[in-house]
């Protein structure tokens, strides 16, 4: 078996994972190989998908040379490189993958089962893909991590082109939160499907179902204060 070779759980299934990270990043510059923690952050998720012990492949999905090189450091593949109109910041997350896809299918081999890691997820683990593998063969077409709102998003406000603040909801600001209809947002981490599905299927669709994980393990990384946050996050978890 190699390093990438797939859990026993269902040998059947040929499983890839797949990485994105173009090199445009604009918020955060350079982003999916800034150090956090002293390790390029992309390498974080590298080694969670090889940890997991759940893939034949992981295969990282860039446009740029030195994302390449240090995915390749990390023991992920670069077998393709992205094309240009891939790889900008209007590029979704779906067509991607699918590129991808088609790329490993072209080689004559078709993953019976793919999952997409982003490469800004440092705290995700192993067996979160383990649960997320294990929730998907229950008969699901995706299965992605997501989390709960910190707050009622039906008490949401906003603030209108004259200046004035608003409700978004104006029927349900006066309501208790406890009345409320918990909602839950995508978490950005990973998402489940057979190769098939990600062709046929919505990620978000009425054949999806959610991980839920804890909302300490979710950090979104738009911004420096995003990424001043996670150092600390880090941190505490190092020294924990």
């Amino acid at each position: 078996m190699t390093k990438h070779s797939r859990s026993q759980d269902n040998p059947k299934n040929y499983r890839v994972a797949v990485i994105p990270a173009r090199g445009g990043s604009q918020r955060i510059p350079r982003k999916n190989i800034r150090l956090l923690d002293g390790k390029p952050l992309i390498g974080y998720s590298i080694e969670t998908a090889i940890a997991s012990g759940l893939f034949d492949r992981v295969i990282v999905s860039t446009d740029d040379t030195e994302i390449a090189e240090v995915a390749r450091q990390f023991g992920a593949e670069t077998p393709f490189f992205r094309p240009a109109d891939l790889a900008d910041h209007m590029t979704g997350t779906t067509p991607v993958m699918q590129h991808a896809l088609r790329c490993l299918i072209d080689e004559g081999k078709t993953p019976d089962q793919a999952c997409l890691i982003y490469a800004t997820c440092p705290l995700l683990t192993p067996d979160d893909l383990q649960q997320g593998l294990a929730q998907l063969n229950e008969f699901t077409a995706f299965c992605f991590s997501a989390t709960t709102f910190a707050f009622p998003i039906q008490r949401a406000l906003h603030i209108q082109e004259n200046g004035e603040l608003a409700p978004m909801f104006p029927e349900h600001i006066g309501k208790r939160s406890q009345d409320l209809t918990e909602a839950i947002h995508d978490a950005g981490q990973f998402y489940w499907a057979s190769t098939q599905d990600w062709f046929d299927e919505e990620i978000f669709g009425p054949k999806s179902k959610p991980l839920m994980l804890p909302r300490h393990r979710i950090q979104d990384l738009d911004t420096e204060e995003d990424w001043l946050r996670l150092t600390q996050i880090m941190a505490l978890k190092n020294r924990n």
